[in-house]
């Protein structure tokens, strides 16, 4: 009997490594005859997990979708790999509670060996912080509203809803009615990209959505290439996807401002051989400030006025702490 109950998880373990299996392989892999595997295919099926069959000469077993969640039997980097990713991951806010229950459940059965190596990482990992603005907590986003829009992606159905920038006077009067395409995850903040209803693209910040009824209209899809949607984001995010926008008039050539900072930063037009313009944003005027300071070059700002009073304080105090 534990000889059979064994083979039978090695079996199951099989079937969920690659969604189709020949009988003939699966014979091969764990040393028995085909007769054996319909046999075990059958066990399986009593004990409540379904199992699709094709026949014939290019006939397969797979996994079918039953009403049970079956025993996930992991290989030791498996395992290691989901351990680490529940305890380090930046999961979606409101995923905190069951990321745990299921790391708990997990590190239960891990064996001692593994248990030693998920330990090491997270002992030895650091992890920078996502968000660097003075004083801003990350932001939550509501699971259900991801799952919803996700949803509408992969249904083609239009999505509808109110959209306010905390802290803005620009907040829409009306529902925003768009086309949905890509959920882009980044540095803790969900972004989707969507057409509006004049056929342009925008990126909408997922936690300064709130979604209405949902339209059940089905769109004709005109996506963008598959690569392009995250470089739309960086470049969108840089120009009004901040709570903070600065247009800054930096005194050196674009191309020597483009070596010195990283894309998601903001975007950078050329002026003249000597002069190009920065426009980029943050959640702070403290994280502009650091920014436009970090590039070593010498700048000048004009709006908004806020960031010039924060600039001309912080220049302040670095004088009085050099006099």
């Amino acid at each position: 009997m534990r000889e059979t109950s064994s083979r039978l998880l090695s079996l199951l373990a099989l079937m969920q490594s690659r969604p189709a299996w020949p009988g003939s392989e699966l014979a091969e892999r764990l040393g028995v005859s085909t007769r054996t595997i319909r046999n075990d295919i059958d066990r399986l099926r009593e004990l409540g997990y379904p199992v699709d069959a094709m026949r014939g000469a290019a006939g397969y077993y797979q996994l079918g979708v039953g009403a049970k969640l079956p025993p996930l039997l992991l290989d030791d980097e498996e395992a290691v790999a989901v351990a680490v990713g529940l305890r380090t991951g930046a999961g979606v806010s409101g995923m905190e509670e069951s990321s745990a229950r299921a790391l708990a459940k997990l590190e239960q059965v891990l064996p001692h060996r593994l248990r030693r190596q998920v330990n090491a990482i997270h002992t030895t990992l650091s992890k920078g912080p996502d968000n660097t603005g003075s004083n801003v907590k990350d932001p939550e986003v509501d699971p259900a509203v991801v799952t919803t829009i996700a949803a509408a992606i992969r249904d083609e159905h239009y999505l509808r809803f109110d959209y306010a920038v905390p802290e803005s006077e620009s907040a829409p009067a009306f529902p925003i009615l768009v086309e949905p395409y890509r959920l882009v995850s980044w540095q803790r903040y969900w972004y989707l990209v969507a057409r509006d209803e004049s056929g342009e693209w925008h990126t909408y910040r997922v936690d300064w959505m709130d979604l209405r009824m949902a339209t059940g209209r089905r769109y004709k899809p005109r996506p963008m290439p598959e690569d392009d949607y995250m470089d739309f984001v960086l470049r969108d995010v840089a120009s009004t996807g901040w709570k903070v926008h600065a247009r800054i008039t930096v005194f050196a050539s674009a191309e020597e401002v483009l070596s010195r900072i990283h894309a998601a930063v903001g975007i950078v037009e050329s002026v003249d051989e000597n002069t190009c313009l920065l426009i980029t944003g943050a959640e702070s005027l403290e994280v502009v400030a650091v920014y436009i300071g970090m590039l070593g070059i010498d700048f000048q700002v004009t709006a908004p006025l806020a960031l010039v009073e924060h600039l001309k304080l912080i220049g302040e105090r670095y004088l009085r702490a050099v006099e």
